[in-house]
């Protein structure tokens, strides 16, 4: 029988020790609830995998608990894995109404859009799911209408931050009111809070978006030919701000790259982003106009090389191209891991006759996540009794528990918590639980967790070593060979070269043959492999992948 004494369990199955994959389960004695559901990008030795999703299988063996899934924001790490799992969970979405278009589009991309109820939520009205009550309290971030979650459950009331930072002063929206914070706080502070890492390494405030407003207004001063902006494609302020400027510069916008592109129409439609009658401009169809009118905004900014920017610099964008003279501003931060995709496409830039500004020249991107000073301010002003820190890598943790100590919340109850790690807060009391299987899911092409270690390791393998195959026909009756053996070299020896090498293998292959009883094709294969693995080791200090290709008539 489940534990009916008041009481929260926290399951984080992603977005601890990492950037990414945020993602936890909220449980109660009545109910479970998901709070976001993220996915992270592949690091450099996911070869090849599209993306990575947290494992699901504490939620779908729950799934007659759940009563819904709630977000905080719009950003691929907090909606991102939605598509893998509604198509086994029944359970409604709740968010802002930006951030459920976004899903929306997301899930009409893999046919689930007619299956998921999706409940837009609003400051204004609190939302009830068992026995919790979600209040949702606007933050600024890099995306608009993010909400930080005030809940109030058994175990007593609750902050979760999600994504902010803190901008005294923003160009538009509400901003992150501590006042609404600390009035959830009450005089008690609040049992729990649950805070953004990301930045706990960077002293003082985050730059404000009117002072990256006032740089892009430099640029367009002083720009004198076509100015090209990229950035993420979901940071609708900024695109703003673009628009804003291109007005009063008297300059047209062309936009290229489909998700830059979708997400404009979204904002738009939904009344958040605003641009002059025929300021937006088709790259196939706009007329010719000089270079001092134009403002190309592209996807790019990290460099992909299937984005408009990196077919822009290549000659294969169909319609666009690097003018000299142009100005090239690249408004988003280095994500880790791109910085070598990004610094060749600024070398090229540089070499087609382009200005390029980014971070680290000028102020043209602010980080949509709280500094230091900022994090300070949000635990003073919620005064937790209990602090977890969450979205971050392990020694962001760390350092924000130090933080939390500093504000004066106990050693004791600053906690570090590790993805699969369950904790239960009682009205009196925490615990922790019994860990939950975690292990992320790697999703590549249609498949879905059937790229594991081994299959990564033979990929890496083949990158570094390449493969031989070796063909081989053979008459089954009499067991002599009627065809080859022959070697085919894929990544491993250029043949023309090396014939006198692979010469030699087939004669290993043909000894080996020779001493194989008739009929065992399975340890003929066997043997084939481990001598030619040893033979190349030997002759080249190299250990490529063999395939036996034994066929037998």
């Amino acid at each position: 029988m489940a534990d009916q004494t008041p009481h929260l369990t926290i399951t984080p199955l992603g977005g601890l020790g990492e950037i990414g994959l945020n993602c936890q389960i909220w449980s109660t004695p009545d109910s479970m609830v998901l709070v976001d559901c993220g996915l992270m990008f592949p690091e450099d030795y996911h070869l090849g995998v599209d993306v990575v999703i947290p494992r699901f299988d504490h939620v779908l063996q729950n799934r007659h608990r759940v009563r819904g899934i709630v977000l905080t924001h719009a950003h691929e790490d907090h909606i991102g894995a939605l598509p893998w799992l509604m198509p086994h969970l029944k359970a409604p979405i709740y968010g802002s109404r930006f951030t459920l278009a976004l899903v929306e589009h997301k899930l009409r991309e893999h046919g689930l859009a007619d299956r998921v109820e999706l409940v837009p939520v609003s400051p204004d009205a609190p939302l009830v799911l068992g026995d919790m009550t979600f209040r949702f309290l606007p933050v600024c971030h890099s995306i608009i209408e993010g909400y930080a979650l005030a809940v109030e459950t058994p175990a007593g009331r609750v902050v979760h931050t999600g994504d902010f930072k803190i901008d005294p002063n923003p160009l538009s929206g509400p901003g992150t009111d501590l006042a609404l914070f600390r009035d959830f706080a009450g005089e008690e502070g609040v049992r729990l809070l649950l805070s953004d890492s990301t930045n706990i390494e960077r002293d003082g405030q985050s730059l404000g978006e009117r002072e990256i407003m006032d740089t892009f207004r430099q640029l367009f001063q002083e720009a004198e030919g076509r100015i090209v902006v990229t950035l993420f494609s979901s940071h609708i302020q900024r695109i703003q701000e673009v628009f804003d400027l291109a007005s009063e510069f008297g300059r047209k916008v062309v936009v290229s790259g489909r998700s830059l592109m979708n997400n404009i129409e979204i904002a738009r439609n939904l009344g958040f982003l605003r641009a002059e009658a025929g300021m937006i401009l088709d790259a196939v169809t706009m007329p010719p106009m000089a270079d001092r009118d134009l403002v190309l905004l592209v996807t790019g900014s990290q460099g992909e090389p299937l984005s408009a920017l990196s077919r822009i610099i290549m000659g294969e964008h169909k319609q666009l191209c690097i003018h000299r003279g142009d100005t090239v501003v690249m408004s988003s931060r280095f994500i880790p891991g791109n910085a070598r995709a990004i610094t060749k496409l600024i070398n090229e830039l540089y070499r087609l006759g382009a200005e390029v500004y980014y971070d680290k020249v000028r102020s043209i991107h602010a980080s949509g996540h709280a500094h230091r000073d900022e994090l300070r301010a949000m635990i003073e002003a919620v005064r937790p009794r209990y602090f977890v820190p969450v979205h971050g890598e392990y020694r962001h943790l760390v350092k924000h528990c130090r933080l939390a100590q500093e504000c004066g919340v106990a050693q004791e109850r600053t906690i570090i918590l590790e993805n699969g790690d369950p904790i239960t807060l009682t009205p009196d009391s925490v615990r922790f639980e019994e860990h939950v299987p975690v292990e992320f899911i790697l999703v590549d092409g249609k498949g879905v967790g059937d790229v594991g270690h081994s299959v990564l390791k033979e990929r890496h393998i083949l990158g570094g070593e390449g493969m031989v195959i070796v063909v081989l026909v053979v008459d089954d009756t009499g067991w002599e060979v009627l065809h080859g053996p022959e070697m085919l070299s894929k990544g491993f020896v250029f043949e023309q070269h090396y014939n006198h090498v692979l010469e030699d293998a087939k004669c290993i292959v043909l000894d080996i043959f020779e001493n194989i009883p008739p009929g065992e094709t399975e340890r003929l294969q066997d043997r084939i492999r481990s001598s030619l693995r040893r033979f190349f080791r030997k002759v080249l200090e190299r250990d490529p992948i063999v395939v036996p290709v034994i066929t037998t008539i």
